[in-house]
């Protein structure tokens, strides 16, 4: 199998199949999760505002899909409480309340998170900097997760298993030759290389229909929606943990959530998009809006100059007319076989669900191969990391092995690597062991980790991929760390690409 697209999807699809006994290469022509996977919202949810759209058999998906993650992933993933003040003229309490109580329903059999419920504002912790009119909120409970890092475990796991992962490494061409696909990958440095597969998935994402034309020479395929999604982050603008959800006048909703501990995410829009994806930027209309939502909330207010930090991700979403909110978040999978070798299309989907699109994805593959391969990864084995079951345990655990180690880089290292933080700590014995020092609570020996566990080439990779440490360090520690990393790939015999070997090859 050749998975091109390295995001949530194709990393998800590589280690499902390589689970099941498949041969696997995927080859991702940026980094893991560069682009749509790294750019969402970080929530794994069922979409309390597709109830409105009578999506319900999504949202029951996705709820129970929540779960699943929760479980695999329980460093990178966290229970998360939401408030929802409550604004009548835009929709009416009884609406809300029985909506959340639909909401708690289609999840109840998976359910491990609390209840919904309603508060008093006036009373409740969240209603500090609130606006005083808004005097009752509505609590119910989803969950984090740090999105790339979802997608880097799911590679790792796979790699694991025995696949095979390139980074930097485009597929610029494939065809079938006597019954199999033989695609042409081409290096960051240029460098060619041959290989053949009985099985093609086009997992990229925003570019799945560009590559169904441009590469493959395909006339007709589904018509993609692209919807540019922003966000930005401000410093903390409450302190409690709780997260908000804010109804907006034109019925949308704007997301204002705890990030990294001294900032405040904001998120997200929804407009459509027609520019080169890897070129996404927030506009100043979406920049607006979003000061204007938090604005309407908050006794504090802030402006564009506040702003810390924006990112914004294209979702490539199925065409089904209506407004750019409002189009589904569900994925369809296309499996053609008439040119004489499966190409497996994936379109569409979210975060939430990529498990979901993996399994049913390698279900409609082994089928067509008439293989005996059953699903596995609802009750398999946690993501690398994730084989703890008490955090606050862990941390007591490692403040007796590790007494030198600060308690918030072993918090974040937690929260990052789980227990792979013993491989990142190899045998160090005090903070000197760590090396050089880049910004932040960035150190040499979490680098080179990254550089040889998670395909880590560039410092943007670290700091805005693997870790946010890009909001904590300042220009000179990324010139730094950008000069020693160009040294430490080579040094540390890896580089953009790694020698294709197996899988296919």
């Amino acid at each position: 199998m050749l998975i091109v697209g390295g995001g949530v999807n194709g990393a998800g699809i590589a280690r499902d199949a390589v689970g099941r006994g498949l041969s696997v290469l995927l080859c991702e022509q940026d980094d893991l999760a560069a682009h749509t996977s790294s750019a969402s919202t970080k929530l794994i949810h069922g979409g309390l505002r597709y109830l409105e759209q009578y999506e319900f058999r999504l949202v029951a998906k996705a709820l129970a899909e929540r779960e699943v993650i929760l479980r695999l992933a329980p460093h990178i993933t966290w229970p998360l409480l939401f408030v929802l003040p409550h604004e009548s003229h835009l929709r009416p309490a009884w609406m809300i309340r029985l909506g959340l109580l639909l909401y708690d329903h289609l999840g109840a059999a998976h359910r491990t998170l609390a209840d919904s419920k309603v508060v008093d504002l006036r009373e409740h912790v969240s209603g500090a900097g609130l606006k005083s009119s808004y005097r009752r909120g509505f609590v119910y409970s989803d969950g984090w997760v740090q999105d790339a890092r979802l997608v880097v475990l799911n590679a790792m796991d796979a790699e694991r298993r025995g696949a095979k992962i390139l980074v930097r490494t485009r597929c610029i061409s494939a065809k079938v030759e006597d019954g199999r696909w033989v695609a042409v990958l081409e290096h960051s440095g240029g460098k060619r290389e041959v290989v053949k597969a009985r099985m093609l998935v086009n997992a990229c994402g925003p570019w799945a229909g560009s590559f169904l034309g441009e590469v493959l020479g395909e006339q007709e395929h589904p018509n993609l929606r692209l919807v540019k999604g922003s966000h930005i982050v401000l410093p903390r603008l409450f302190e409690h943990d709780y997260a908000y959800l804010f109804q907006q006048p034109d019925r949308r909703i704007v997301f204002a959530i705890p990030y990294e501990a001294d900032y405040t995410l904001i998120g997200t829009t929804d407009v459509d998009y027609e520019g080169d994806p890897a070129a996404v930027r927030i506009d100043d209309e979406e920049m607006r809006y979003l000061c204007e939502a938090v604005n309407r909330y908050f006794t504090q207010r802030i402006q564009p100059s506040d702003v810390v930090w924006s990112y914004s991700g294209v979702r490539p979403l199925l065409d089904e007319g209506g407004s750019a909110s409002s189009v589904s978040r569900d994925y369809r999978i296309d499996l053609d076989t008439t040119s004489g070798a499966a190409l497996l299309n994936v379109f569409g989907g979210k975060i939430t669900t990529y498990r979901r699109l993996a399994e049913d994805a390698v279900d409609r593959l082994v089928e067509e191969l008439e293989l005996d391969r059953p699903a596995w990864t609802e009750d398999g084995d946690p993501l690398p990391g994730g084989d703890f079951a008490d955090a606050e345990r862990m941390l007591d655990t490692w403040s007796r092995r590790w007494p030198w180690l600060p308690a918030s880089l072993a918090h974040r290292w937690l929260r990052h690597y789980g227990t792979c933080t013993e491989t990142l700590l190899g045998e160090a014995r005090c903070m000197q062991d760590l090396g050089a020092h880049f910004g932040g609570d960035l150190y040499r020996a979490e680098v080179d980790y990254l550089i040889r566990n998670e395909w880590a080439r560039r410092a943007e990779d670290i700091l805005w991929r693997r870790t946010k440490l890009g909001l904590r360090v300042d220009k000179p520690s990324i010139e730094k760390l950008e000069r020693y990393m160009h040294d430490a790939v080579q040094s540390l015999g890896v580089a953009d690409e790694s020698k294709i070997q197996g899988a296919g090859a």
